[in-house]
């Protein structure tokens, strides 16, 4: 088949600008062939190379006392004692969830499933966080059910338990959802493997499902914005099947178990390139590849086609030659495809032969570790205006403003369509706080969220950026779960344009300092940038996934309320309104600067949780909302009223943070507040539970009315 020529336009369509193709020519030292620029093409887009970003990753603390293996590797990998370990990541699957929701959004599940697997561990808990334009929006409800069918759909089949995530709308994702994926799972630390190849000779082998067209070109146009051209775009979408993938996870495992395996790599971003060159990259060898042992769904499929195709439930391995007939039985029983497609070489080259051609040669490391790198001009955003004075409102007319919106009323319409007991060890499923899930066959437990409030990090990056590593450290706590680590996934804009790179940096400076604080190091993450369509950014949304630890002598905080308990707030309230919730719901004002993270405050307070466990009976974080939410939340779970002793709209729907709301009764709250006086912490009786009205000081109202409109509205939005 005769190759195109090597236009302008074709490199541009590529991703390359002027300055990457002169580079490319001079490490090849001639023009390339057609699969030669799609080889360079994928490896440098913003998507596989970080091209942008790798400069500013490097501040995040990425080691702890904890930490087997921090970012690098398909995943990250922490200790949690008895000889075992947590493997876990978030991943985005925006641009391919936009074109095609069912497809994208399934398809990023069973990817960073793969991640999981792939080093060893078997998975146990998945979440997403999802982000949607207006409900008015065209093509709002298109998307939202897609993409909940496709994670839905996925995950259920595959049998992993979905236990937690957030969701939210904003005008901004109106042409860009975004849909962020994470899994975590459980591994002995002596069955842990990696990627990077060793030895010259060893057989590179093909596993799992064969190759066909879909998703080629799929990590360039995750690289790009979106314009007029978005249809034509539909074929670079991968299509999933989690059948397969299951059979791949159960074989893998069976395999690893038999000390065949030397390195393994899922393929995932640019498929059987990107999957080659890590794991060449990462031994300091070469990899020689022959597509013609390539197993193939289509017919003539091309190198390029082969090289660039991000078909599903692929992996890619180096293996022991001894190991290869008791290896290929193993798939052969899972029915999957098992073929040794090339070999470890000692030069500094990836070779692609295909038909009798050499389709590619090109230095090997010049695509992964000498990639370019850049460092972009950035601004500090403009200051935000001051929030202005905000007409009278009481606070049951604020509460109904809330309850009434898709951001903040009950989303079980959504998680309802996620299994999230498959597997039978789900303590806390969605809804009730961070998910958690039992190590299988111990008295120690997981606990999972996601978390970032992206109107705080448009107003000030920095802060943002702290905040939502804060909040998730108390999301975790408050279901009585140490936090041990994180994952980030950071969703911005186009990076070129100087006020979106001053978020990233921003934001990346902010995230860092509390991972480091707050003993949070981020193990694992990806960056998604070019979230825009036709020159409009989304929000900044560096969405933070975070795991703590429950040990077995310790019992999570189970949200259980009674009739007569007491509505304690821990932690200093100062009634912050700017970038709230409430100011955007009710008044559609984005005013003000965000609350101040004190994390010194946050760690102090949530510490005093963790210590005071056994006399909480429920416990929730303060943050979108306040102490109004909040307090109305954990009332509704119990399907009690509740009584606040104040209808102060700044200290009911304020957003300072390092605050939590407990419940519990007389007897425990005079030991918290003796506690409390101890260790310095503020601590605050604001109401009780019980009665059948939802009562701020004067301002009254039937409880079953409003547990209706917070039950309901999400339903009635999308059916």
């Amino acid at each position: 088949m005769l190759e195109p020529a090597i236009t302008s336009e074709l490199i541009e369509s590529h991703g390359l600008n002027s300055s990457e193709y002169d580079l490319l020519l001079e490490i090849i030292g001639r023009n390339p062939t057609f699969t030669e620029l799609g080889i360079f093409s994928a490896m440098w887009n913003e998507h596989c190379s970080y091209k942008s970003s790798k400069k500013w990753l490097r501040l995040l603390p990425t080691k702890g006392e904890n930490v087997i293996c921090g970012p690098g590797e398909n995943a990250g990998i922490v200790d949690i004692g008895d000889n075992q370990a947590v493997v876990f990541k978030m991943e985005s699957h925006n641009h391919p969830s936009y074109i095609e929701p069912h497809q994208g959004a399934a398809t990023g599940v069973g990817g960073i499933l793969r991640d999981v697997f792939t080093m060893g561990a078997r998975p146990i808990a998945a979440m997403n966080a999802l982000s949607f334009g207006e409900i008015n929006h065209p093509r709002t409800k298109e998307l939202v059910h897609g993409v909940v069918e496709g994670i839905g759909s996925y995950g259920n089949s595959f049998g992993v338990p979905t236990v937690g995530g957030e969701i939210r709308f904003n005008k901004s994702y109106n042409g860009n959802c975004l849909v962020n994926a994470f899994a975590a799972g459980l591994v002995d630390h002596n069955m842990i493997f990696y990627s990077a190849a060793s030895g010259v000779g060893m057989p590179v082998v093909y596993l799992g499902a064969k190759t066909g067209r879909d998703g080629v070109g799929g990590a360039t146009m995750a690289s790009a914005e979106f314009d007029d051209t978005l249809e034509e775009k539909r074929p670079t979408v991968q299509v999933g099947d989690p059948f397969t993938e299951k059979r791949l996870l159960e074989a893998c495992l069976e395999l690893m178990k038999t000390d065949a395996v030397v390195s393994i790599q899922d393929m995932g971003a640019a498929g059987l390139t990107c999957s080659a060159v890590e794991m060449g990259d990462k031994g300091n060898l070469g990899i020689k590849l022959n597509l013609d042992l390539v197993p193939t769904r289509e017919k003539n499929m091309t190198a390029y086609e082969m090289m660039l195709s991000e078909s599903q439930e692929r992996m890619l391995m180096v293996l022991k030659p001894e190991k290869e007939e008791q290896s290929r039985a193993i798939f052969e029983k899972w029915d999957l495809d098992f073929a040794i497609i090339g070999e470890t070489i000692p030069e500094d080259l990836f070779i692609i032969e295909h038909n009798g051609e050499i389709k590619a040669q090109v230095p090997l490391k010049a695509l992964s570790r000498n990639s370019p790198e850049y460092d972009r001009s950035w601004k500090e955003p403009p200051k935000v205006k001051p929030l202005q004075v905000i007409k009278s409102f009481s606070p049951l007319e604020g509460l109904l403003s809330l309850i009434s919106s898709p951001n903040y009323c009950c989303k079980k319409w959504v998680y309802q369509q996620y299994d999230s007991q498959v597997m039978a060890d789900t303590v806390i499923t969605p809804g009730t706080g961070s998910g958690i899930v039992r190590v299988h066959g111990t008295n120690k437990s997981l606990a999972f969220t996601a978390d970032v409030t992206p109107r705080y990090v448009k107003a000030d990056p920095l802060e943002g950026g702290k905040q939502a590593v804060a909040e998730a450290f108390r999301n975790l706590c408050a279901v009585g779960a140490k936090p041990i680590a994180s994952t980030d996934n950071l969703n911005f804009g186009n990076p070129e344009k100087p006020e979106i790179m001053g978020q990233v940096v921003l934001a990346i400076k902010g995230i860092a300092e509390a991972a480091e604080k707050l003993e949070m190091p981020i193990v694992s993450g990806n960056v998604s940038l070019y979230n825009e369509t036709d020159g409009e950014p989304i929000l900044p949304t560096p969405t933070i996934g975070a795991v703590g630890l429950i040990n077995e002598e310790e019992e999570p905080i189970f949200n259980s309320v009674i009739a007569g308990d007491l509505l304690l707030v821990v932690g200093d309230t100062f009634g912050h309104l700017g970038q709230s919730a409430i100011v955007d719901e009710m008044f559609n004002l984005q005013d003000g600067p965000p609350p101040r993270v004190d994390l010194m405050a946050e760690k102090q307070n949530g510490y005093f949780i963790l210590h005071n466990r056994h006399l909480i009976n429920a416990c929730t974080d303060l943050s979108d909302g306040g102490i109004a939410l909040a307090a109305f939340e954990l009332a509704e779970k119990g399907n009690l009223g509740m009584e606040i002793q104040t209808s102060d709209p700044a200290k009911l729907f304020g957003e300072d943070q390092a605050r939590y709301l407990i419940a519990c009764n007389f007897d425990q709250a005079e030991l918290l507040f003796v506690n409390a006086k101890k260790a310095k912490v503020t601590i605050e009786n604001i109401g009780t539970l019980g009665g059948d009205k939802i009562k701020f000081a004067d301002f009254c109202s039937d409880k079953d009315k409003i547990f209706s409109k917070y039950r309901n509205s999400f339903a009635e939005i999308f059916n």
